[in-house]
């Protein structure tokens, strides 16, 4: 049996790497920029980075920032009618997860103008075009939009995440500049740090892992825990720029192997409550690795050796999970995250509602345990 990995063709990193984005733009013949970003990125000065860089370089371009975390099928529609008015031929996508997801979308309906609705593209997407070009630009060091085969568009009259899998939407080009990723304010930094933790510990766990992904999830593990403290407590410019890498690497595991219910459950409190995506995970990830290590203690025994606990490999599996369990929440902790789900207005009449949504999640399947309705309904009442 084959496997398949999909990785993007060319990646820059480093500090000043946007540099290389108009030397990239005309070495590849583009003429017009549909520049994606997000009303606080403009407003905070990180836009205009690479605004001027276009400029500097003579490329025109069009702005559209239109668009809300957790990104709506409202977001897509309009930058595709402005898209097709700016008549570029490239898509810059500057910002988070949700500039990226919403690019992505965008350049997938440009040349799949059939798949209009967006609703028709959650899950495996199937289309038959490759996306228009996208160019993306992370300023957080969580999501890994701008390596992934992934886009997540919220649905909000069916209130669910849509997860659109495709490999036509991946990005042409990344460029991760920890300068970008700088201006991220402690508390975006922290969400979105426990979010790229909870990819790479969700790829390592799932039912698909392989030895590729495992390699990369492994590494990214590691340096989330090594650097996320000081990148979000010190501004540190190396634990930065090591955050920005280490999203990436843990990116180009789980978009070929998928994640599990974290982010089943994660994507309904974004859906129904907006919860930012980074926090939600952060508060559901110890109680879901507390009901998975069931089944998968020995890989959370191999991540405890990977971070510096040798003493894991003579703990009996109880220890192990509790172990683990532990690490992460302290480390959660220590960046500033300490709420719970019921701080975002999540109440126990909702139970069932959310848990219906997270059976029919596209990233439930990769789960190592298998769940019931029931088994949601009490981890949502165990993350209270």
């Amino acid at each position: 049996m084959s496997t398949r990995f999909v990785l993007n063709e060319t990646s820059y990193f480093g500090k000043g790497a946007r540099a290389e984005l108009p030397v990239e733009i005309k070495k590849r013949g583009f003429k017009k920029v549909f520049l994606v970003s997000d009303k606080s990125l403009v407003d905070a000065g990180v836009t205009a980075k690479i605004e001027e860089i276009l400029k500097n370089a003579e490329i025109p371009y069009d702005l559209y920032d239109k668009i809300k975390p957790n990104p709506t099928i409202e977001n897509v529609t309009e930058g595709v009618e402005a898209c097709k008015k700016s008549e570029a031929d490239v898509i810059v996508a500057v910002g988070g997860g949700s500039s990226i997801d919403t690019a992505k979308g965008v350049s997938i309906v440009m040349t799949n103008p059939d798949r209009a609705d967006i609703k028709s593209l959650n899950g495996l997407s199937n289309t038959v075009n490759r996306g228009m070009p996208v160019i993306a630009l992370p300023t957080t060091a969580g999501t890994a939009a701008e390596v992934t085969i992934n886009y997540v568009i919220t649905d909000p009259e069916a209130e669910i995440k849509m997860v659109c899998v495709d490999p036509n939407d991946i990005p042409v080009l990344a460029i991760i500049d920890s300068e970008l990723m700088a201006s991220m304010p402690k508390g975006l930094a922290a969400a979105t740090g426990m979010d790229a933790l909870t990819h790479a510990v969700e790829g390592y766990i799932t039912k698909a892992h392989n030895e590729m992904s495992d390699m990369f999830h492994m590494k990214a593990i590691k340096m989330i825990f090594k650097y996320l403290p000081a990148a979000v407590n010190d501004k540190n410019e190396e634990a930065i720029e090591m955050m920005g890498m280490a999203q990436y690497i843990a990116g180009m595991g789980f978009s070929n192997v998928g994640l599990g219910i974290v982010h089943s459950m994660a994507h309904q409190l974004g859906a129904v409550y907006d919860t930012p995506h980074g926090i939600a995970n952060a508060m559901l990830l110890p109680t879901v690795m507390r009901f998975n290590g069931a089944v998968c203690a020995d890989r959370f025994r191999e991540i405890l050796i990977n971070i510096g606990r040798p003493d894991a490999a003579n703990l009996n599996d109880q220890d192990v999970i509790n172990t683990f369990v532990w690490m992460i929440s302290e480390l959660s902790k220590s960046v500033g995250i300490t709420t719970t789900i019921k701080d975002y207005g999540v109440k126990e009449e909702d139970f069932e509602m959310l848990a219906d949504k997270a059976m029919i999640d596209p990233c439930k399947p990769g789960n190592p345990r298998e769940v019931s309705k029931e088994e949601f309904i009490e981890l949502f009442r165990q993350a209270m």
